[in-house]
């Protein structure tokens, strides 16, 4: 399909490509707080890459339950589309977080709302992966996954402090 000859290329406003800016750094910030938590945790038990090699290859080949998990190769290439994958996702969840933080620095009433929503999504997190992958949930360990989840918020959100260090939310 070729171009039209009198078409100009969009034009992003400042404002917004700074929220787009913003967003995907805070995401990627929190892709990778919980990379290198796994990693570590994953080392300490003598399995480097493990977390995202079962987990990409439960989402990418299908089912994996805690017995199978635990014999499971490591697969480099499964590794890194999972890596991929994760980073993406987290710079989109980092976009929304962005463009929450603009709502509720106009509002600050918006505020405890994120905080709620967060609280939400962190658990529900944890409660869809129990329905839908709850060997994969036994093989990572509850506990792993919510340190890792709320070390991953923590990081995110000293960036986005110190993005907004006037951002105040009221109760």
């Amino acid at each position: 399909m070729a171009a039209q000859p009198n078409s100009q290329p969009v034009e992003i406003p400042l404002q917004d490509s700074k929220l787009y800016e913003e967003g995907m750094v805070g995401g990627l910030i929190g892709a990778a707080t919980i990379a290198v938590w796994f990693f570590l945790l994953d080392l300490y038990q003598g399995r480097p890459l493990y977390t995202p090699s079962v987990i990409g290859t439960a989402l990418f080949r299908g089912g994996v339950d805690a017995a199978s998990a635990q014999g499971l190769p490591i697969s480099f290439e499964i590794v890194l589309t999972f890596t991929w994958v994760h980073g993406l996702a987290f710079a989109a969840i980092g976009v929304v977080a962005a463009w929450l933080i603009r709502v509720a620095e106009r509002d600050p009433n918006y505020g405890f709302g994120i905080i709620l929503l967060s609280i939400f999504f962190e658990f529900g997190f944890i409660g869809v992966s129990m329905l839908f992958v709850e060997g994969l949930v036994h093989a990572l360990t509850i506990p792993a996954i919510l340190i890792g989840n709320l070390l991953a918020v923590a990081a995110m959100a000293g960036y986005f402090w110190r993005r907004h260090p006037n951002f105040r939310f009221h109760p």
